[in-house]
């Protein structure tokens, strides 16, 4: 019996750690150079920042805009379901809920930035 509890403990915490950090279904994740190499076709693009606006005054790069993760769901209707998106926040966990977010509005393609503004060299 307890060979079975623990078991099934562990089997939860995987199930956890694998739903928390892998993309899901439709997300790809991108490194901050794959990001960079993107900035070409910024008019095929869009570039979201969720972090908050304080976070993005300090740093950010240019074409990314700022949606603030709580106002995603919003303001996410004056972006273009059918163009890529590409999110990024500090470490990357932000925006993987925000491209989670995205893909169940119904956008196609959404790609998250892995490590986030800390991975930007």
């Amino acid at each position: 019996m307890e060979l079975i509890i623990q078991v099934v403990i562990l089997a939860a915490i995987i199930w956890f750690f694998m739903y928390r950090f892998l993309p899901a279904k439709g997300i790809t994740n991108i490194t901050a150079q794959e990001a960079r190499d993107k900035f070409k076709q910024k008019n095929e693009i869009q570039f979201v920042d969720v972090r908050t606006p304080g976070e993005y005054r300090v740093n950010h790069r240019k074409p990314f805009r700022n949606i603030p993760l709580r106002q995603l769901a919003d303001r996410s209707k004056g972006l273009d379901k059918n163009k890529e998106v590409v999110m990024v926040c500090q470490s990357g966990m932000r925006s993987m809920k925000a491209a989670k977010i995205l893909k169940k509005q119904g956008f196609e393609k959404v790609s998250n930035v892995k490590g986030g503004m800390s991975a930007w060299v």
